[in-house]
């Protein structure tokens, strides 16, 4: 009977697709972004929601062919959303949605479904979803193609998505399509790009929304001359090619901080990307509490079987336990402060590692708190992904993606030292980066680590990094700058403002990153001190090497020296260096270390100076000697 239910309605909505007249169109884009997404669930009165859901999509086909590109309506159980690129004719965005609808029958009786195209967007559900910035479903799409001149697409693409980010949101109807031009002459080379959110977002929410799909599109300038990226609220694109009429530009010099100027000012951009406040995580945990004691709850605005709001799922002691043959030593994976880690096969083959936390003490449940209350709530490429947890007595267990690669210092100064060319760790200290950006400036709040180390930095099947161990992670308020709290972390590592003073803010993450970015460079540890018989810290000599010009000096020798340009590792180290500057107000942000990767620009404004506790270091040693 639901079968039958089902056939009748798909074919009242093939019979609304075409007994309309076929609109008269140029280009309805209709090249679908990505994959459709449908709901797990089915309607529960399949004659009567599908009736709903046939008025809704009518409707909607209403209003944007009264030349709106953005409609919505509510005909219970079913809410739903349709949006066009505004350069669309008015024929064209009908007709990309009525693509849309057919696309989405393969979702047959599903509650929800949400397929994306190049010129168009269409999604329904059975709950109110409209305020929703992003899920699961947050990700890049690159293209194949490379272009003619990458590195300068690069550069010119990224200026471009960042004002686009700045100014979109300032604009009424969150929309805005751009070009911008580099060089001159037969050897100029264009950007073309669009940034667009949903309408019934607010300001802030569309600079969010916008800010992660950037993170998620710069991926793919290294090497794509077009890509995409996606969101449950926002859709931004790039390409080297035209999409868009010349008439249908955005002018941003407006919305732009320092009007027309701002193309040189790309930094402040960040300035106005900010968290939605402290208030909403916590929101977020009473929700998953919630979600937790009823179970029926989780299903309902949720397409992908999972949102940001989503909890994790809860696997039985029994199970992990089988899995990981009881924790045998044959199973272990390393061991930290804060707990043994361990492979698991789970009984359907799936590979896990399981992190083992003792209860012997409130500052490990404490731990297992934060990480599940924080890491469930994080979703990006390069932070590790956390699948559950399970607890029995004193016994608590975290349930994470498995990473063949293990952790980042075996590679550098461990036992598989010699594997990593210089491509892979340049690969690796960017990916670092970007998930640092995202912590601190593109989630809901910032969120500082505290604990940034080679051994936490783990590595996928393909060496990408993942940030992984957020047992000392600390929320830092919107209305602070700094925290005062006494030092955890690992000496080293730690920037001489919070390891002295207990002055903790999201730049102490960006000292820890400096440090193991000469790691990298050097595969050396940083707390070693002998090098050549000359007592001098790993600090120490990039300071000397860079003030003496000599930037091979402090490169792995294992490394290839014909992979390694000296203009290359100049700007690695230069980067790590103005990342360990002191005070921290001389340290960048992570979203400007990002930029410094694909930007020419030099990385000291001023001629740098070496951190104090470095000369003095020195003066001791000299001193002593």
């Amino acid at each position: 009977m639901a079968s039958c239910a089902g056939y009748r309605w798909w074919l009242a909505v093939v019979i609304l697709a075409v007994s309309v007249p076929e609109p008269a169109f140029s280009n309805p884009q209709t090249n679908q972004v990505g994959k459709l997404g449908c709901s797990p669930y089915n309607f529960s009165d399949v004659p009567d929601s599908m009736s709903q859901l046939n008025l809704s999509f009518a409707d909607l086909r209403n209003q944007l062919s009264a030349n709106k590109t953005f409609a919505t309506i509510e005909h219970t159980p079913v809410y739903a959303l349709a949006q066009c690129r505004k350069y669309l004719s008015t024929a064209d965005c009908v007709t990309c949605f009525d693509a849309a609808v057919s696309a989405t029958r393969n979702c047959s009786i599903a509650t929800g479904a949400r397929v994306i195209f190049d010129g168009c967007f269409l999604r329904y559900e059975d709950s109110y979803f409209y305020n929703q910035i992003t899920d699961p479903g947050t990700y890049p799409v690159c293209g194949k193609r490379t272009a003619g001149k990458q590195d300068v697409l690069n550069t010119t693409a990224q200026q471009l998505l960042y004002e686009l980010i700045a100014a979109t949101p300032k604009i009424n109807g969150f929309f805005a399509a751009a070009k911008l031009v580099s060089g001159g002459g037969g050897g100029a080379t264009a950007a073309y790009a669009v940034a667009q959110c949903i309408e019934t977002l607010t300001e802030s929410g569309c600079q969010q929304c916008l800010t992660l799909t950037y993170s998620n599109i710069v991926s793919c300038l290294p090497k794509s001359a077009a890509a995409r990226a996606i969101a449950a609220g926002c859709f931004m694109r790039y390409s080297d090619k035209h999409f868009f009429a010349n008439n249908q530009t955005t002018n941003l010099a407006p919305f732009l901080r320092g009007g027309g100027s701002s193309r040189k000012k790309k930094a402040i951009i960040w300035g106005v990307v900010g968290g939605v406040g402290i208030i909403l995580v916590l929101a977020a945990i009473f929700v998953l509490y919630r979600q937790s004691r009823n179970p029926k709850a989780a299903r309902r605005g949720d397409i992908l079987r999972a949102t940001q709001l989503r909890g994790p799922e809860n696997y039985r002691y029994k199970d992990l336990k089988s899995a990981t043959k009881n924790f045998s030593k044959e199973y272990k994976l390393g061991e930290g402060g804060f707990g043994d880690v361990y492979k698991g096969i789970l009984k359907n083959g799936d590979v896990i590692a399981v992190k083992k936390l003792t209860m012997t003490s409130s500052r490990a449940k404490a731990d297992f708190e934060t990480e599940v209350r924080l890491i469930t709530n994080v979703h990006h490429r390069n932070l590790i992904r956390l699948l559950g947890c399970s607890a029995k007595g004193e016994e608590l267990l975290l349930v994470y993606e498995y990473m063949k690669n293990a952790s980042l210092d075996r590679y550098i100064y461990g036992d598989k030292r010699g594997i990593l060319n210089w491509k892979q760790r340049v690969d690796i200290i960017l990916g670092t980066a970007r998930g640092l950006a995202y912590l601190h400036e593109q989630f809901y709040v910032c969120i500082i680590h505290r604990d940034i180390k080679s051994s936490n930095i783990l590595l996928d099947d393909d060496f990408q990094p993942k940030i992984a161990d957020f047992g000392l992670a600390k929320l830092l308020p919107e209305s602070q700058s700094h925290l005062s709290t006494k030092f955890a972390g690992t000496l080293g590592y730690t920037a001489p403002e919070y390891a002295i003073h207990g002055h903790l803010s999201e730049k102490v993450d960006t000292y820890s990153f400096g440090i193991v970015v000469l790691e990298i460079i050097s595969s050396r540890k940083n707390s070693d001190i002998q090098v050549e018989s000359v007592t001098e810290y790993l600090l120490e000599q990039a300071w000397k090497s860079y003030e003496n010009e000599d930037y091979l000096r402090l490169l792995d020798e294992t490394l290839d020296p014909n992979e390694c340009k000296a203009k290359e590792v100049k700007r690695m180290l230069e980067i790590a260096l103005v990342c360990t500057q002191s005070p921290p107000n001389l340290r960048p942000n992570m979203s400007e270390v990002v930029f410094m990767f694909s930007s020419d620009r030099p990385i000291f404004q001023n001629p740098p100076n070496r951190p104090t506790f470095i000369t003095d270091l020195e003066n001791r040693v000299l001193t002593d000697t």
